[in-house]
């Protein structure tokens, strides 16, 4: 399918300054060419709007290109909008309404809510309440073969918009904005959501709209926030853009992911507010497992094995490879610095890393060579999350929360990065952010797995691989396909956002003599005692 593109224009708050956009929307027209409508957003009208509104009302003077508008944000500004379905208060000027959606000639679907999110009931007359956003959600979903709209009209923003993505200076994104308009922005998947209010310019990059390695690719979403009319700081508050409508679109082309894109920003409010919908197999099985299997085609399903829904190999045992030269993390090996081992189980060991990121970097190695997690037996892998979970518990009774990495690349064997984060350093989404911007600043492809998978369900033995497991259970995975930068995970972990230690990102830089290595270890070892499920031989 194929029509013509939809030239359309974008504004922000307008505050009544009619005379300025409408000449400044015929300048555009006249160097631009013909657009086919204005889309208006924030307080169309202000508080000293009513003489220069009369000559439009009045149709002494008309606007130059079919307009649509909001409504009111305020109690000042109601008495404007005669009837809350939407009408037409001037030649060319539309009000849409309370909230709905319009659907123009050529397919166009325009989403809108009008007013801002009210904290109490019942609401003002200004203001949207969860019910207003449930009944335009259910009037949208209910639709047979739904996959979104083009555009979403709002005056406030969404809240957390800015998470994974371009920070919008000084408009702190997980204060402001309404959490409502960011469950609406999940459901709806808009191509463009355009907002204001906030009196600055801010084009986020776009952003996914399905879970990777889960659900079949989704068009991109791009949020635009539009500054106010004739604003001193010459912030930008007219946006130009053409579309073709969705219902005209190949879908091939529609879904296609362009370069810059991003994690969702609004998987952060919870899985209430991100809850994809799962391929119709698994809604008619919930209690089976699935694995997923990324040798094939994403999201094709394998079923886990009758006994438990364990990993079909699991009962299978794994013959341990021989290192091809000296190994350090090797037990047995005479090149293992033995002072730095506080903890040893029947399979695996706990060792102080060298030159840690803090005092209590530690890591987790199996005592036979393995060179990753993908190829460790289920005993020895039954031992790691021993592990795991009484490092949790420790460092937890300490405030502190755990953040795992595994780098299965240019290593020899298998080590477990275990790196504690004082609780008051920052959240554990804070983290995650920290990780994907950072591996979108370096052009890492970094991947959250499925929920109901693990990283040896997607890494096959011998594929290099960058993965990080945070506190919530929450992996991320990169398939590591060139280059890859060896201090990542310490970037990211001693940047500012997350430990502030950036003068700790290469270890070399930051051992300690012997004596102090060792009493380290041993103060590390009698704290953790009353944790370990393991005798110290």
């Amino acid at each position: 399918m194929s029509g013509k593109p939809l030239r359309v224009l974008a504004c922000g708050d307008v505050e009544g300054k009619f005379d300025i956009l409408f000449n400044r929307v015929q300048a555009v027209q006249k160097k631009s060419g013909e657009f086919d409508l204005l889309l208006c957003v924030g307080n169309f009208f202000g508080s000293a709007s009513e003489t220069e509104w009369e000559e439009y009302r009045t149709c002494v003077k008309k606007a130059p290109i079919p307009t649509y508008i909001l409504g009111a944000n305020n109690q000042e500004t109601i008495y404007y909008f005669p009837d809350v379905n939407g009408c037409e208060l001037a030649e060319n000027i539309t009000y849409l309404g309370r909230k709905g959606i319009f659907n123009s000639v050529s397919g166009l679907q325009i989403a809108y809510l009008s007013g801002t999110e009210s904290q109490s009931e019942p609401a003002p007359a200004y203001s949207f309440i969860n019910k207003d956003v449930a009944e335009l959600k259910t009037s949208l979903l209910s639709l047979p073969n739904f996959r979104g709209v083009d555009i979403l009209l709002t005056s406030p923003w969404p809240r957390d918009v800015g998470n994974f993505g371009n920070k919008p200076g000084q408009v702190d994104t997980k204060r402001c904005g309404s959490v409502l308009i960011s469950h609406l922005a999940t459901s709806l998947k808009p191509r463009y959501h355009f907002a204001a209010l906030e009196k600055i310019y801010y084009e986020r990059l776009p952003y996914r709209n399905h879970v990777v390695l889960q659900e079949n690719t989704q068009h991109v979403s791009r949020f635009i926030a539009l500054a106010n009319v004739d604003n001193t700081s010459k912030k930008k508050y007219l946006y130009a853009f053409s579309i073709l409508p969705m219902s005209s679109m190949d879908l091939t082309e529609l879904v296609k992911q362009p370069q810059d894109v991003t994690e969702n920003p609004y998987r952060k409010l919870g899985k209430e507010a991100y809850k994809p919908k799962m391929l119709s197999s698994a809604e008619e099985e919930p209690a089976c497992q699935f694995f997923f299997d990324l040798s094939k085609q994403h999201g094709n399903k394998r079923q886990s094995d009758e006994k438990g829904g364990q990993h079909f190999q699991r009962k299978q045992l794994k013959k341990i490879s021989k290192p091809t030269g000296p190994c350090w993390f090797c037990l047995a090996s005479p090149e293992v610095e033995k002072h730095l081992v506080v903890s040893i189980g029947t399979h695996c060991y706990l060792a102080l890393a060298k030159g840690g990121l803090s005092n209590d970097h530690i890591l987790i190695l199996p005592i036979g060579h393995y060179q990753s997690v993908v190829e460790l037996s289920s005993e020895v892998m039954e031992e790691v999350d021993k592990y795991k979970s009484a490092l949790k518990e420790f460092f937890r009774s300490k405030g502190k929360r755990c953040v795992l990495f595994e780098r299965n690349y240019r290593s020899q064997h298998l080590q477990l990065q275990v790196i504690p984060v004082p609780l008051s350093c920052c959240t554990t989404e804070d983290i995650k952010e920290s990780f994907i911007l950072q591996a979108q600043e370096q052009q890492i492809e970094l991947l959250e797995i499925p929920e109901h998978s693990d990283i040896k369900q997607i890494a096959q033995p011998g594929t290099p691989y960058f993965y990080v497991e945070l506190d919530t259970g929450e992996k991320l995975f990169h398939r590591i396909k060139k280059n890859f930068p060896l201090q990542f995970g310490r970037e990211v972990l001693a940047s500012e956002a997350v430990l502030n230690v950036p003068e700790r990102v290469d270890w070399r830089q930051c051992t300690a003599n012997r004596d102090e290595a060792e009493a380290t270890a041993r103060a590390f070892r009698e704290d953790f005692q009353i944790f370990d499920f393991s005798e110290l031989q």
